[in-house]
């Protein structure tokens, strides 16, 4: 089942940022789950919305892009966040020795590129769509729950 949890325009990375918060903020007080998968194109504010997400529960954490990394940590808060960047994986084996299975589930995972990897992604999960929209620093973001339980309305 999906569920639309927002649909919001942004005029700036700020702005970006503070939805990233507000979609963090309700994973926290919500029980919503802690598997974020980040979709658009480079540079339309992924690892801004990242950002957001970390000033919740890891406020103290400089947040940067972990695309040659493979993963990033923040653990300066109330929940670790792990924050990947799956663009250069390419197949299960990558995935494994990346360690992607390896973090603890009470983590809050938050993963740019997720379609790349769609086969590992669990079942029960937030879906966000970050696309350009007008001009250079407008965007419209999309978050969806993706879940197997029943009697949540939209």
């Amino acid at each position: 089942m999906t569920v639309s949890l927002f649909e919001k325009k942004t005029f700036s990375p700020d702005e970006t940022v503070l939805c990233g918060k507000k979609l963090a903020e309700m994973v926290d007080k919500q029980g919503l789950p802690g598997f974020i998968c980040l979709s658009g194109d480079l540079g339309t504010g992924k690892t801004e919305f990242t950002r957001g997400i970390a000033s919740w529960f890891s406020p103290a954490s400089k947040v940067r892009s972990p695309s040659f990394t493979i993963v990033n940590e923040y653990r300066r808060g109330t929940r670790p966040v792990f924050h990947f960047d799956v663009y250069r994986i390419d197949g299960d084996d990558d995935l494994v020795s990346s360690g992607f299975f390896d973090y603890p589930e009470e983590g809050v995972f938050v993963v740019e590129w997720a379609e790349k990897i769609a086969s590992s992604l669990p079942p029960d999960r937030i879906e966000v769509t970050i696309s350009r929209d007008g001009d250079e620093n407008s965007r419209l973001i999309k978050a969806n729950l993706i879940t197997r339980k029943a009697g949540i309305s939209e």
